[in-house]
């Protein structure tokens, strides 16, 4: 199926006028970071001891955002149009899904109805909906559902976007990944997103479990099924709200998701109920999708060892690391782990598990570059300002500037409602604890992999939350589909042609699990790299089929 790709960045061929100007568009070399604009780096960190799990490395408990002086100052905007019935600015006709079940949740998309959103973002349509049918049910999720904006083909699918954390709001994903308008790091105002996943489906982004974001209720979930249980609740209301029984339906997301989504997608296969559940496959970025010892401590020397020249640290520094890994039984299991084929289960017993060399190397980082980013090791200082509040390893936010989402007027205009609203909860959205075991030892990905059409996963090089070496070195651990992990080193070229750029990493396919390494990007990879993320998509959805293929 050809792809959807915007006119901007298709390709100049040498089909010229006789002046020698391309008949075609040129291609859009801007990215999303445009102009960049700096503030001074807040303080500097001398020394900080995080603790080891993947958890307590999410960002509300790296740093508290500072309190909001006053709010954003931005250009005059264009008057909010009024509106008697809802619309398409472009073709005219009335919006798909607008009705008397959904008009409650219909966003005036409409440029300026959104402040500081100058622009037209779409039909759209955003609000709660309880877990259950429980009539009295006091525990909702917040949504925000975007139509697809592409052709017939894009529309029967139906792509979820999950964030991690635990505890972390999918208005991340929306604002600075993939949704349809992206306000990035150091930028003055929110522009439109060349490679937003509209493009290619329908889109669903929800704050979840209960206490994320703008989600309302009591968290009580004590482990992953409790979670599932509670997200499939949520999705039949949604689908029964909007009419989308029987959609093809794909669960996407990153980090800690990376956990939420394979006991998600077990729980739906469970259901056998595809007029509600028609889930086709998943893709995990960064994910958490095993214990802490495979994705951070194992590969945390090597990884130091590859990037030198970015962590610059004294030799000596290095060669007491690297030592202490060897002492800890580390750069052992790291070697065995990835060799390929796969030697078989790897024995974990004679391993030192109190060693901590990924904070150790974290620590020292700080003394060299005191704006270190665990989320793209290629940060230096000055950090610049997020209009979410996190441009790295710690929450800054400079005088005078607003959290986007904390706003008034902005959560009238998305249905959400009025409280604070924080990026990454500061409450505990597992009360109890999250007692279930990662997905890869607990064999729930195993089982989702096989019960999927496809399934993705990919890790941007430049992340040392989760190392993507941690990642390969789990995935090839794992037995699916009757072997254990892959035969051999992913080595295919994986190419994005959009705006001309070229080889982005490398990639592997066996039995139906597809996994990608993505060069240049940190641990938000729609974000870092967003024309890789947007390729990637178009693989999930079955529109690629060579993710080394050049062709648009």
């Amino acid at each position: 199926m050809r792809s959807i790709i915007p006119q901007q960045w298709q390709r100049i061929d040498d089909d010229s006028d006789s002046e020698g100007i391309s008949k075609k568009k040129a291609p859009l070399f801007s990215t999303m970071k445009s102009t960049v604009v700096s503030f001074l780096c807040g303080a500097l960190f001398a020394s900080v001891t995080l603790a080891s799990s993947a958890w307590s490395k999410s960002p509300q408990n790296i740093a508290k955002l500072y309190e909001a002086a006053r709010p954003n100052v931005s250009p005059i905007a264009p008057p909010v149009e009024r509106i008697s019935e809802p619309v398409s600015r472009v073709t005219g006709k009335k919006f798909k899904y607008y009705n008397r079940n959904t008009k409650q949740f219909w966003v005036n998309g409409t440029a300026g109805a959104i402040p500081d959103v100058h622009f037209d973002i779409s039909e759209s349509y955003a609000g709660l909906l309880p877990i259950s049918k429980n009539k009295t049910e006091s525990r909702k999720l917040y949504f925000w559902f975007f139509p697809s904006t592409g052709g017939k083909e894009t529309q029967d699918d139906l792509v979820i976007w999950l964030n991690g954390g635990p505890g972390c709001s999918s208005l991340e994903g929306l604002l600075q990944e993939n949704g349809p308008f992206t306000w990035q790091y150091g930028t003055y105002l929110p522009v439109k997103n060349e490679y937003t996943w509209l493009n290619l489906t329908n889109m669903l982004w929800v704050d979840q479990p209960v206490g994320t974001g703008f989600s309302q209720g009591v968290p009580n979930i004590r482990n992953q099924e409790d979670l599932a249980e509670q997200f499939l609740g949520f999705m039949k209301n949604f689908v029964d709200k909007f009419g989308l029984h029987g959609k093809r339906i794909w669960l996407t997301g990153e980090s800690y998701a990376g956990k939420y989504i394979p006991y998600i997608a077990d729980a739906m296969y469970a259901k056998k109920d595809t007029r509600s559940f028609n889930l086709k496959g998943t893709m995990l970025y960064d994910p958490s999708i095993d214990d802490d010892l495979f994705l951070e401590e194992i590969p945390a020397v090597p990884f130091l060892l590859r990037n030198s020249n970015i962590f610059s640290l004294p030799d000596s520094t290095v060669a007491k690391l690297k030592s202490e890994a060897d002492r800890c039984g580390y750069t052992d299991l790291y070697n065995l782990g990835l060799t390929f084929p796969s030697p078989g289960g790897l024995n974990t017993t004679y391993v030192d598990t109190s060693c901590s060399l990924w904070n150790d190397i974290f620590n020292e980082v700080l003394k060299v570059n005191p704006c270190f980013n665990i989320y793209h090791i290629m940060t230096t200082c000055p950090n610049l300002w997020d209009v979410l509040g996190f441009p790295g390893s710690f929450g800054y936010l400079p005088k005078g500037a607003k959290i986007y989402f904390d706003r008034p007027e902005v959560q009238k205009a998305i249905n959400a409602p009025r409280m604070k609203w924080e990026e990454c909860s500061s409450r505990d959205v597992f009360p109890h604890d999250d007692t279930s075991p990662s997905p890869v030892p607990a064999g729930v990905l195993s089982r989702v992999v096989e019960k999927s059409e496809r399934t993705v996963i990919a890790h941007g090089l430049m992340d040392y939350v989760l190392i993507a070496d941690g990642t390969l070195l789990s995935l090839n651990n794992m037995v699916w589909n009757g072997a254990r992990g892959f035969s051999e080193r992913p080595a295919r070229k994986f190419v994005v042609p959009y705006a001309q750029q070229g080889e982005m990493g490398t990639w592997i396919e066996e039995r139906g699990l597809t996994y990608i390494e993505v060069k240049l990007s940190g641990h938000m990879v729609p974000q870092y790299q967003p024309g890789a993320a947007y390729r990637h998509l178009e693989y999930l959805l079955g529109r690629v089929k060579d993710l080394s293929s050049d062709q648009l």
